[in-house]
């Protein structure tokens, strides 16, 4: 049995979800079609989440979702998809690939306001480990999920990064700067 045929067992994970929208994906070039119906009540609420996927600890794709629009198993199955063959930073997941996927599903809080007087104010409010950042201005948003954490453990590298992300320059502050923040649990 498959790991992707595991996922559609009685304790399937979002993880597993995941790995078998992208294996569909693999052999039907198309999205796993997926009935809120079928599946646990709290995959049939509203729900956002980030897929990530990694190889030998290598990022190989992240992408998701800020807001709750739709049925978190729906959510799931087309950021899984786009994750795995539409982040334009890597070439699509190859069949050899798939075996050797790391995959994490993020589900997220609902992104709160996180309003701020200065860039102090912000990094000694901000939780390392805990908080996800969305930073907007203007036309530009960039995110960080709390796993980046990891990563750039120092609130002001990111900031930094964040900024950078989204293309903004170094040390850039702006009195219409904005941030909203928000967690994440693991989806399993």
């Amino acid at each position: 049995m498959s790991s992707a045929d595991r996922a559609s067992g009685p304790k399937a994970s979002l993880r597993g979800l995941a790995l078998k929208s992208i294996a569909h994906g693999l052999s039907h070039q198309c999205e796993l079609a997926v009935d809120p119906a079928d599946h646990p009540e709290s995959w049939r609420a509203p729900g956002a989440c980030f897929i990530t996927l990694r190889i030998d600890g290598r990022l190989r794709g992240c992408t998701g979702s800020l807001e709750a629009t739709r049925p978190l198993v729906i959510d799931v199955v087309k950021n899984a998809c786009r994750t795995a063959f539409d982040d334009p930073r890597f070439a699509p997941v190859t069949r050899d690939e798939l075996p050797l996927l790391e995959v994490k599903v993020s589900v997220l809080s609902a992104p709160e306001p996180f309003p701020v007087e200065s860039e102090a104010d912000l990094l000694s409010r901000l939780r390392p480990g805990v908080d996800g950042l969305i930073l907007l201005e203007d036309d530009q948003r960039a995110t960080f999920l709390p796993a980046v954490w990891e990563s750039l453990r120092n609130p002001s590298d990111f900031l930094d990064a964040l900024r950078e992300k989204a293309g903004l320059p170094p040390g850039y502050w702006s009195p219409t700067l904005r941030f909203e923040r928000y967690t994440a649990t693991d989806g399993g």
